[in-house]
C-alpha cells in the first residue's frame, strides 16, 4: 500500500506538470512567433545620387524639419526624411512625389530598434548632415503650468523624444556620418534651456528641462565625435511660428529660420564641435 501511494502520488505529480505546460512527454511549448513589423517607405533609395551629398532629416512632416526638406532639395541633396505617420504627411509626401531624390521614411524617434534598422539599412550611403529636429514643444494643455501641474507621463516623453532621441540617432549613425565628406551633426535645441538665457518664470518645465539635457548630452557627446572629424553642433531656431493658424507676435516664419540655420550649418567648421549657436549670425549662446 505504500508503495502503491507513492507510485500514485508520482503519477499526479507528472500529469499536473503536463498540464500546466499544455504538453506530453518531453514535448516543450513554443508560443507562436509575432510577425515582424512591416514600416512605410515612400520613395525608392536606388534613386539616390551618389554623387550628391545626402541629409537625414527627422521629424520632416511640418514645421521646421519641412522646410528643411525643402530648401535642401532645392540644392539638389539626397534627402531621407522621417515622420512618425507618413500617410499623413501631405505637404512631405507631396514634395517626394516631386523630387525623386527624396526619401520618406516611417520612425519615431523613441523606436531604438527602428533607428538600428535604418542605420544598417543605409549603411551605405555615407550622411553628410544627420539633423535631428523631432521634438515636443510645449504646446499640451499643462505645459504652462507651476509645479502642482506638472504632466509626469508628459515630463518623461519628452525627455524620451527630446534628449535621449537625439543621442540614440547620433549612436546608431555615427559611422556614416564619419564616412561622408560634410561629417556634422547638427541638432534643434532652444534657448529655453539654457540655464543662462531661459525665462526667469516657473513654467514649461518638462520642455526646459528636456532640452537641457539635451545640451549636456551634445556637449559630452563632442569629445568623442572630434576624435572622429565629425562636428556636433546645437542649434536655436529662434522664435517660429509652427502651429498652423496661429501666429505668435514676434516669431519669425520656418522659410526664415531655415534659411538663416542653413547659413549656419554651411559655415560650420571643427571650431565649432560641441557648441550652442544662434540661427540669425552663428553667434556661441550661453549654457
Amino acid at each position: 500500500m505504500r508503495y502503491g501511494t507513492i507510485i500514485g502520488t508520482l503519477l499526479l505529480i507528472f500529469i499536473g506538470g503536463c498540464a500546466t505546460t499544455g504538453t506530453t512527454g518531453s514535448e516543450t511549448a513554443v508560443a507562436p512567433a509575432e510577425p515582424a513589423r512591416v514600416y512605410s517607405t515612400v520613395g525608392d533609395p536606388g534613386k539616390l545620387n551618389s554623387e550628391q551629398p545626402t541629409v537625414f532629416i527627422t521629424g520632416a512632416n511640418r514645421g521646421i524639419g519641412l522646410e528643411f526638406v525643402r530648401q535642401f532639395s532645392e540644392r539638389g541633396w539626397n534627402i531621407i526624411a522621417t515622420a512618425r505617420n507618413p500617410g499623413s504627411s501631405t505637404e512631405l509626401l507631396a514634395l517626394a512625389d516631386g523630387y525623386p531624390r527624396l526619401i520618406v521614411e516611417e520612425l519615431d524617434v523613441t523606436d531604438h530598434e527602428r533607428i538600428d534598422g535604418l542605420a544598417l539599412k543605409y549603411a551605405a550611403t555615407p550622411v553628410d548632415i544627420l539633423l535631428s529636429n523631432a521634438g515636443i514643444t510645449p504646446r499640451y494643455k499643462s505645459a504652462f503650468a507651476k509645479v502642482e501641474g506638472v504632466d509626469w507621463d508628459m515630463a518623461l516623453q519628452s525627455y524620451e523624444v527630446n534628449a535621449m532621441a537625439p543621442l540614440k540617432l547620433a549612436q546608431s549613425f555615427m559611422d556614416l556620418v564619419a564616412a561622408s565628406d560634410t561629417k556634422k551633426i547638427v541638432v534643434i535645441s532652444s534657448k529655453a534651456g539654457s540655464f543662462e538665457l531661459s525665462p526667469e518664470m516657473p513654467m514649461m518645465y518638462s520642455y526646459r528641462a528636456s532640452k537641457a539635457a539635451l545640451n549636456m548630452y551634445m556637449y559630452a557627446l563632442s569629445f568623442e565625435t572630434v576624435k572622429r572629424g565629425i562636428t556636433v553642433t546645437l542649434l536655436s531656431p529662434g522664435q517660429v511660428n509652427t502651429t498652423p493658424g496661429f501666429k505668435m507676435k514676434g516669431a519669425i516664419e520656418p522659410e526664415e529660420s531655415v534659411s538663416k540655420m542653413l547659413a549656419v550649418i554651411d559655415g560650420l567648421t571643427p571650431e565649432n564641435n560641441g557648441q550652442f549657436l544662434d540661427y540669425e549670425d552663428g553667434r556661441v549662446l550661453g549654457w
